[in-house]
């Protein structure tokens, strides 16, 4: 039973967070994914998410990797938690050296129940500042889940894309974003319990992990296109077990998986 009476009260927390752009974990993500080099000058769009990363000490964490419950966010007691998508507005550009502040509201959080059972969505907004520069606003939703129960259902039929590129999720890559963003959950880099203890059929690839994929793969198909906003949704867990397709059909970017089904949908918003 989901005690929304004594969850409410966290609706309307917020929670601020100074870190500064450095260039050592942009230059790890230029290697992860590939790039001859790393960027100057400002930070690509998403690639905020190396920064202000979660803080716990290792007593603190909690069975599934993640800090324990309560906190800023809300202690929802179901066992699955994963980012289920999010709306970015890209409003100034971030130079690379310059301080961050982030500031995060919790605005939402509704419980609804699904195939699989109970769902809690926690819907936050973070405001991230270049210096006094409001550069970034986005909304981030994180779903939570009980274990076990039907498997997800499918993505969106989606039409042929005009780019597709495969990937593979093999570990190493699934390690190597865990890493830069501090990201300590099992279920990307420890088999047994994802499969054993969350029930999934191998490693989850992190959900901002395909999101940053799909806009790379905009923004290098077409690079003279700004990114004003990008809106993404994680339609099913995509796995490590076979290789994946990136695709892109004019605004619209998506995975397909080895069945064919969409796993992330998204949309990028330029003005042009």
């Amino acid at each position: 039973m989901i005690d929304m009476d004594f969850l409410r009260p966290w609706i309307g927390r917020t929670e601020e967070r100074r870190d500064q752009a450095t260039l050592a974990p942009v230059a790890g993500m230029a290697d992860l994914l590939d790039h001859p080099s790393a960027p100057v000058g400002t930070l690509p769009p998403l690639w905020h998410w190396l920064y202000f990363l979660p803080r716990a000490r290792q007593s603190r964490l909690d069975h599934d990797g993640h800090p324990v419950r309560g906190g800023f966010l809300p202690p929802v007691d179901l066992p699955r938690r994963m980012w289920a998508g999010g709306a970015l507005d890209f409003l100034a550009p971030v130079p690379l050296g310059s301080p961050l502040h982030r500031r995060s509201t919790i605005r939402d959080i509704r419980h609804t129940r699904g195939g699989s059972g109970d769902l809690v969505f926690v819907t936050l907004m973070h405001e991230i500042f270049a210096g006094d520069v409001l550069a970034i606003r986005e909304q981030q939703d994180i779903v939570y889940r009980g274990a076990g129960g039907g498997a997800p259902a499918a993505g969106p039929d989606m039409p042929p894309g005009a780019v597709t590129e495969r990937l593979t999720a093999d570990p190493v890559r699934l390690f190597r974003f865990s890493a830069l963003t501090f990201n300590a959950h099992r279920i990307h880099y420890d088999r047994d319990y994802a499969v054993t203890e969350e029930g999934y059929g191998g490693l989850v690839v992190h959900g901002p992990f395909i999101a940053v994929l799909l806009l790379d793969l905009f923004r290098r198909h077409r690079p003279d296109a700004p990114v004003h906003r990008f809106t993404f949704r994680g339609r099913r867990p995509l796995l490590d077990l076979h290789p994946f397709d990136l695709c892109l059909s004019g605004d619209d970017v998506w995975t397909l998986d080895a069945a064919g089904q969409a796993t992330m949908t998204a949309r990028v918003e330029t003005g042009l």
